[in-house]
């Protein structure tokens, strides 16, 4: 943990923060336009500092938080938990995509068993129209 006046790397922040598992895939969201400083792109190396406001986007969750606190290792998730606050727009945001991938998942039928080989067949056949 630091005072109001440190900063940190991005990259580092988001390891930290466990948004990402390794600093290798922080680097690449960056760099791919998956988070936002500020409404801006940015680069792995931009300072962050405590009232940033980042937009991350991760698989299909986008997190909109603002910085707390800088933290230039990893600790426990406790710890990581306390570097930022997600605004309630983003949580409220995230709750409904939830429910929403939920009510989805429920009205597609799942099969209850592998096809045999039959079946396989049968399928096979099916998709190519013949």
């Amino acid at each position: 943990m630091s005072d109001g006046s440190a900063s940190v790397r991005l990259d580092r922040w988001l390891w930290a923060a466990r948004f990402f598992k390794t600093r290798r895939l922080a680097v690449e969201a960056v760099q791919g336009g998956k988070v936002d400083v500020g409404g801006g792109k940015a680069k792995p190396s931009r300072a962050v500092r405590p009232g940033d406001r980042l937009t991350i986007t991760k698989a299909q969750q986008r997190f909109e938080v603002i910085v707390r606190d800088v933290a230039e290792e990893r600790g426990p998730a406790k710890v990581a938990e306390t570097l930022y606050e997600e605004t309630e727009a983003s949580r409220q945001r995230r709750q409904q995509q939830a429910e929403q991938r939920r009510a989805a998942a429920a009205s597609m039928p799942r099969p209850s068993h592998r096809p045999d080989r039959r079946e396989r067949r049968r399928l096979s056949a099916f998709k190519k129209g013949g």
